[in-house]
């Protein structure tokens, strides 16, 4: 029990560490969660400092899910003698948790962070690469198909519990739970993108669309 307590608050800790953050004092203390959808993401980040910056905010986002997935997990720390009452897949799925909620909720930043979409992904480079390969080609399609970001995160987000509801249970009970409360966390946190949709004024992305029409936008 103490290896798991340890283990999920230094995940924590370590998602708390957020790219945008980091990024932002490198270059002259800036903070985008001021500026534009005032989201500490890679989405924003691109939209409002251009794609080097983005880059590096979703390295460490993805980098510290991969972290968080994988090596907190087989950490020796040396104050914990006990045995391991846990197995290293639930202690990976725990802090995998954690660490995406530190991006979510930042304890150095005020609680003020991210969505938890790239911690996410980092964690399912470890957990489930071939899931992570639905997840990107449908995160593609519905980009391309909708141009709109938000919607196409949500939407592949929402489909691995669905998939793994229905072709993979009763197995890998651990990471149907964790993909589903991974879900609901992405959508609840992209609220203000429903909300902006349905009023019509969420940024659609019409270079990234392939049924773009050009009478809309010349029309804009």
């Amino acid at each position: 029990m103490v290896e798991l307590i340890v283990k999920v608050f230094i995940s924590y800790l370590i998602g708390s560490c957020m790219g945008a953050m980091i990024i932002g004092r490198l270059k002259g203390g800036v903070d985008i969660r001021n500026m534009g959808s005032g989201n500490a993401g890679g989405t924003n980040a691109l939209r409002t400092q251009g794609l080097s910056f983005a880059i590096g905010v979703i390295f460490i986002d993805i980098g510290k899910g991969v972290v968080g997935a994988s090596f907190i997990p087989e950490l020796n720390i040396f104050f914990i003698n006990e045995v391991s009452v846990i197995s290293r897949e639930a202690l990976g799925i725990y802090c995998s948790i954690a660490v995406v909620f530190g991006h979510i909720w930042p304890i150095y930043h005020r609680f003020r962070g991210g969505k938890g979409a790239g911690t996410f992904i980092g964690t399912l480079l470890v957990l489930s690469p071939s899931l992570l390969i639905g997840f990107i080609l449908l995160w593609l399609i519905v980009l391309v198909l909708s141009g709109f970001v938000g919607l196409a995160t949500m939407t592949a987000a929402a489909t691995i519990p669905i998939y793994l509801g229905i072709f993979i249970l009763p197995d890998n009970q651990l990471l149907f739970i964790y993909t589903f409360i991974m879900a609901v966390c992405i959508i609840f946190w992209h609220r203000s993108n429903i909300k902006r949709m349905y009023e019509g004024s969420e940024h659609q992305n019409r270079s990234m669309m392939i049924f773009s029409k050009r009478s809309i936008s010349d029309n804009e």
